[in-house]
């Protein structure tokens, strides 16, 4: 019984329906009435009459109820495992997991000191039983020192015989359930270290394991990982600000003050999960989508140990609970839709998507369509937000791995990169230019076909840029064989859309590297078609002549304007030019 280990029965006298506690002022008689069940009738009723006069102090309340309680027989009822079962069962075996999973995420929100270790003859946490709102009402009200005040280390595993040892192992999980408070550094360190101790001592003995997990046993474990994992991120999210000078290094991440204890508890499920001990028909009662949800939530965490921990235990799962896939599949889609559409902060984008890069290596032929709507719906708009540099890395690996998986996707990336390519972001430029060499690496000739007309035509604009960094990267593109050949292959398109930005450059840039390169692309297609070549130039030429006649007439049309103006100052007349008279002045 939680926290009440140190309340021997001699320490009180039940007769009947009154009981008889020692006190200072002698035998006191005390009453209490409990209500267990949900409805009225005599079966799920019992009374207990205890009658008080001197009752001093409320800790005492609390040891007496929770004693009697555990000498009172349990009867959950079925109208209440059946709602918190969430509806989705089909079986009464299923309804009672998911009716444990559902008490599992409204117990972290009550004091921690009712889960605490009481002893040999303990039973499983009272957090865990149904009717218990009572009670955890009360633990609410009590700061738990008195159950710390009995947390003792237990016996070690090598002190006890093999019979016995599994017994102890529930104990230890039960004695872990206790959450401290690391916020002040000075406070119950001997329980903290004890704990920690005996978290390392859980993580020896389930890798350690050699017969297979009970469902019990299975229960207690997911009971002490959501306990000590599952909490309200108290920190605020990290404000994803706009890093055009990719001084990601710059931003201080939050660490966890409960570090010492969460990252036992990350490598305790770490290896629960991944051991051969572990009937994954039987986990996925425990380890289910309430559980995964939850775990996703903590992607969000400040810390990033946190994280890379998370997304290795993630990963795990997603590989051993085939069962879960489709489901932690769509769980990941949600949390990039409200990324990208609603908060733009998240601090656990990358390491989702670095779990996506593996999942998608791993799809199978010809791909499904629910994959590339993925692809569609969330990949691609990723390269919405403002702070796609703290992801990029990982976003442009999985984009990639759809082209090679599905050389028919090329088009739909490129069209999608060029719908949210960046207009005043240079840095943000720079990054779309590195993932679109990648994936014209894996792009064929019939696709590369199909969007090369818009993409030469960003590329263009790319190479006019006036920021160096942009239209280098752009050059950079004819340095990769595979591009090169495509556009030899196509150059009587691509030629006449960036041999204009080419001349520009190599007249006029300021930078002598971009100029430099823009040379050397300018004898890649001298080289390769020499003919088609002067045909372009020819032509660039001409329509630069056509614009600068045009440029002299406007310049010529204004200077007639202003000095038809300058006549009519005087007498404040209105100035009135029709267009033949425009004409004429600018011919003239």
């Amino acid at each position: 019984m939680g926290g009440c280990s140190f309340l021997r029965p001699s320490h009180f006298i039940l007769c009947g329906s009154n009981l008889f506690i020692p006190s200072e002022d002698g035998v006191a008689e005390f009453s209490v009435l409990l209500d267990i069940g949900r409805k009225q009738d005599s079966k799920r009723r019992r009374f207990v009459t205890i009658r008080s006069s001197a009752f001093r102090s409320l800790s005492c309340v609390r040891i007496l109820l929770l004693e009697i309680l555990n000498r009172l027989p349990r009867k959950p009822s079925k109208s209440v495992e059946h709602r918190e079962g969430g509806g989705t069962s089909t079986s009464s075996s299923t309804a009672s997991t998911s009716a444990r999973s559902s008490d599992l995420s409204s117990y972290r929100y009550g004091n921690s000191a009712a889960s605490s270790y009481s002893g040999p003859n303990s039973t499983s946490s009272l957090g865990l039983n149904h009717g218990d709102k009572f009670l955890q009402a009360l633990n609410s009200k009590l700061n738990g020192t008195l159950s710390l005040s009995s947390y003792e280390a237990l016996p070690s595993f090598r002190d006890v015989p093999n019979s016995e040892k599994q017994n102890l192992f529930i104990k230890k999980l039960q004695m872990c359930c206790v959450v401290f408070d690391f916020t002040d550094p000075t406070k119950n360190l001997k329980e903290k270290d004890i704990k920690r101790q005996t978290l390392v001592e859980l993580v020896d003995y389930v890798s350690s394991a050699n017969s297979k997990f009970t469902e019990n046993v299975m229960h207690e474990i997911v009971n002490m990982v959501s306990t000590n994992l599952f909490r309200t991120l108290t920190s605020p999210p990290r404000e994803n600000k706009v890093l055009e000078a990719f001084d990601l290094e710059e931003e201080e991440p939050s660490m966890d003050p409960a570090w010492s204890h969460l990252q036992v508890v990350y490598e305790f499920l770490l290896r629960f999960v991944t051991s051969p001990e572990t009937d994954a028909k039987l986990a996925k009662r425990y380890v289910d989508h309430s559980f995964v949800l939850r775990l996703l939530d903590l992607f969000d965490s400040e810390d990033p140990r946190e994280r890379d921990y998370l997304k290795t235990v993630l990963h795990r799962i997603y590989g051993k609970f085939m069962v879960h896939r489709p489901f932690i599949r769509k769980a990941i889609n949600n949390i990039f839709y409200r990324f990208i559409f609603e908060t733009e902060k998240h601090n656990g984008i990358a390491e989702l998507l670095e779990i996506l890069g593996s999942i998608i290596n791993g799809f199978a032929l010809p791909m499904k369509e629910e994959h590339k709507l993925f692809l569609v719906r969330a990949l691609i708009p990723l390269h919405k937000p403002k702070c796609i540099p703290m992801y990029h890395q990982q976003l442009s690996y999985c984009i990639t791995q759809f082209v090679e998986k599905d050389c028919k996707l090329a088009d739909t990336v490129i069209r999608g990169l060029l719908k949210y390519w960046p207009i005043t972001n240079s840095s943000k430029e720079v990054m779309f230019l590195g993932e679109l060499e990648e994936v014209l690496e894996a792009t064929q000739a019939a696709e590369f076909q199909r969007c090369m007309v818009p993409l030469f035509h960003q590329i263009s604009r790319c190479l006019s840029s006036s920021h160096f960094q942009v239209a280098e990267r752009a050059l950079f593109l004819w340095n990769n064989d595979h591009i090169e050949n495509l556009i030899k292959q196509n150059c009587k398109i691509i030629l006449p859309i960036v041999l204009p930005a080419l001349e520009k450059n190599a007249r006029t840039h300021w930078n002598q590297a971009v100029q430099s390169l823009t040379i050397n692309v300018r004898k890649i297609f001298s080289d390769a078609d020499p003919e088609l070549y002067e045909e372009c130039l020819l032509k660039f030429q001409e329509a630069e002549a056509r614009e600068k006649d045009i440029k002299l007439k406007r310049e010529a049309r204004w200077k007639r304007l202003e000095e038809i103006a300058a006549m009519k100052a005087s007498s404040n007349e209105a100035v009135l030019v029709s267009p033949k008279t425009a004409s004429r002045a600018s011919s003239g």
